[in-house]
């Protein structure tokens, strides 16, 4: 991260959860924490933030014309919102990723935080394909700009589960709040995503050897081989024993 970045990190994070929002109880703000911080870190002059744009909100709407979204999740919602941008402005989408995440247990009865949880490392980029996944079809549009921010975020969590602990079954997310912000990954055109393929991937492999040099979760291998095939970095070129496809690394 370049100073310029950091100081601008540290006044959005400032500026949201101050003194001021502090003294406030998580989770009674009528916007989340991390999409605050996230567009105040882009656009702190609230002139530019929330306007109206043929029908649409735009969460920043920048003094050059440029349109900023960002969306933690679910980003099939995102459609619309793309299908009456993109033909008339340059759109980027931001998606904030928990890098390392710390939990703390709140009681919703009485207000009481628990004790933190450990530090523990959650999520790493290729997180980002289950997101990018229901909008595959329009990322070769030139118009459209994604970037992914890799951050240390505290969760705060109601002990409303209906387990013995009320951790799980149905406990609720009540806030993120963003601690550090790690790096930040551009993907403006195809040959971006070239950076998702391990550089000791074998020219020719499968699913299982991406996921093993990949280290990533099996459940997310089928998201980025999906997205990696439609812009064009690997190709489907035929299957092996058991049916498994077998896939070749693109030149670009």
């Amino acid at each position: 991260m370049k100073n310029k970045d950091i100081e601008r990190w540290q006044a959005a994070k400032n500026k949201i959860i101050g003194v001021d929002r502090q003294r406030q109880q998580i989770g009674t703000l009528s916007e989340k924490t991390v999409h605050a911080v996230v567009k105040n870190y882009y656009e702190p002059n609230e002139d530019y933030q929330e306007i109206p744009i043929e029908g649409k909100c735009a969460d920043i709407y920048t003094a050059s014309g440029n349109i900023i979204e960002i969306q933690t999740r679910s980003w099939h919602l995102l459609k619309p919102k793309l299908d009456v941008f993109l033909p008339s402005y340059d759109v980027t989408l931001v998606l904030p990723l928990a890098e390392h995440k710390q939990i703390i247990w709140i009681d919703p009865d009485t207000g009481e935080l628990c004790k933190p949880g450990p530090n523990r490392k959650y999520a790493n980029p290729y997180y980002a394909f289950t997101e990018l996944s229901p909008i595959r079809d329009y990322l070769d549009n030139p118009n459209l700009h994604i970037k992914l921010l890799m951050m240390d975020m505290i969760e705060y969590k109601l002990l409303s589960g209906r387990s013995k602990d009320r951790k799980k079954f149905g406990a609720e997310r009540f806030d993120r709040v963003p601690t550090n912000l790690n790096s930040e990954i551009s993907l403006d055109c195809k040959e971006d995503y070239m950076q998702f393929v391990p550089e000791a991937l074998a020219e020719e492999f499968t699913s299982k050897d991406f996921t093993a040099v990949a280290k990533i979760p099996t459940r997310l291998t089928g998201y980025v081989l999906g997205i990696l095939r439609k812009q064009g970095i690997i190709s489907k070129i035929g299957t092996g024993k058991n049916g498994i496809y077998i896939y070749r690394i693109n030149e670009l």
